[in-house]
């Protein structure tokens, strides 16, 4: 299950309108009507209060398949533990163009723990670029990406264009097309659209799995 799966199926579950949960986590409906259909997704902040929320853990919340929701009553989460991945680079968001590739640099950041366990290669980026603001901020942006987890339709992805293109958007095929698509205030960014019979050689680098500002990671 998805991130949005699992909140749609914690809710209902226990028999709460989104606007019950919006009002135990201190947020909007409009809020948990994004996070369910997956126009949005909660940032860690409001992961932790999903949890204690609905009384679970943090990782069950974002696991692809939701086998630990704890029963009523369980304790909630105090906190969660961390790991370190390496910082590889930008990814941009922002029009067709050739940034830095995804190299490996020196330099790491901690982000959950969770997300390690899920997928052990999990690498981190710096978005650069406004063409995903209204679901990243647009300066200080760190995404994680999973490299073993492929996109589905709707996710979000880290895409290489062209062996050296790499760029973050929400990804959509068809049977002989691929649209990347951005989500931004900023509507002079459109669609890259590639169909089978392009010459262009696309890349799935993986599929972006958490955000957070880079000022709240170590």
């Amino acid at each position: 299950m998805s991130i949005a799966s699992n909140i749609r199926e914690l809710r209902t579950s226990r028999d709460w309108t989104q606007e019950q949960l919006a009002e135990k986590i201190g947020v909007t409906r409009s809020t948990v009507t994004q996070w369910e259909t997956g126009w949005s997704q909660p940032r860690m902040g409001a992961i932790e209060k999903l949890a204690a929320a609905f009384e679970i853990t943090a990782a069950d919340i974002v696991a692809e398949k939701s086998q630990r929701i704890a029963p009523r009553g369980a304790s909630p989460v105090e906190g969660m533990d961390g790991g370190y991945v390496p910082l590889r680079g930008r990814v941009h968001a922002g029009p067709f163009s050739y940034p830095e590739n995804l190299e490996a640099r020196e330099e790491l950041v901690l982000v959950p723990q969770f997300l390690i366990d899920d997928d052990p290669d999990v690498y981190a980026c710096e978005v650069e670029g406004d063409c995903m603001n209204k679901v990243y901020p647009e300066k200080n942006c760190v995404i994680v990406v999973s490299p073993n987890k492929e996109p589905l339709n709707g996710s979000i992805a880290v895409v290489s264009i062209d062996g050296c293109d790499a760029v973050v958007r929400r990804m959509y095929r068809t049977r002989n097309t691929l649209v990347l698509s951005p989500e931004s205030y900023n509507d002079e960014h459109k669609d890259i659209v590639i169909t089978d019979d392009d010459e262009h050689t696309v890349e799935l680098c993986g599929k972006v799995v958490w955000y957070q500002a880079s000022s709240e990671l170590a």
